[in-house]
């Protein structure tokens, strides 16, 4: 093999079945900590994330190439009742239970469950990169009319992981790493 198909076959790789991942959450760290019930949340081809905490965004956000200019949208956190939380339409953050740890061989992509997709509600959600670790954050939008309401600890979005043959280079190194855990963490409770 030789130019590119050499460099092809070195990113090549293979999305991580309940076998493997149920390994990977026995290594130190483990691919996922927090689980509140492995047997539940690990699928054959992934693993559900289950919601901590909602928030309402509340202002304008702003974005552009640099990142010098980059404002995160303000939000406001939403409270649980015994009935769960009412979100009428509209856009939502979730923050998940689950702090993610992945090696730097191995990246994530997250899917909403399909009940969500049956109730007119969607989750959308930016790649986990090699190397990322964190309490990770979610865009949940409800468009059916009437609106939604949502238990804390649902099971709202698939996680599956894709390793790679060779691992990739430095890792994630961006300002989400480590969201919501550790210091940051206190502010959440």
């Amino acid at each position: 093999m030789n130019g590119i198909g050499k460099e092809l076959s070195d990113l090549s790789g293979s999305v991580l079945s309940r076998s493997q991942i149920r390994a990977l959450l026995r290594t130190k760290p483990p691919l996922i900590e927090e689980l509140i019930d492995v047997n539940t949340q690990l699928q054959p081809n992934g693993v559900d994330l289950t919601v901590r905490q909602i928030e309402k965004i509340v202002s304008a956000g702003c974005i552009d190439f640099s990142n010098n200019d980059r404002k995160l949208s303000e939000t406001e956190k939403l409270d649980f009742d015994a009935d769960g939380l009412f979100l009428p339409p509209g856009s939502y953050k979730v923050i998940y239970n689950e702090i993610v740890h992945l090696p730097k061989d191995i990246m994530a992509i997250g899917a909403p469950r399909t009940s969500l997709l049956r109730c007119g509600v969607t989750i959308e959600t930016g790649f986990w990169d090699a190397g990322y670790e964190g309490r990770s954050e979610s865009l949940l939008i409800v468009v059916n009319e009437k609106g939604f309401y949502v238990k804390r600890n649902a099971r709202i979005l698939q996680l599956v992981f894709i390793q790679f043959y060779k691992a990739a280079g430095s890792g994630y190194a961006g300002i989400y790493q480590s969201e919501n855990i550790g210091q940051r963490q206190k502010t959440l409770d």
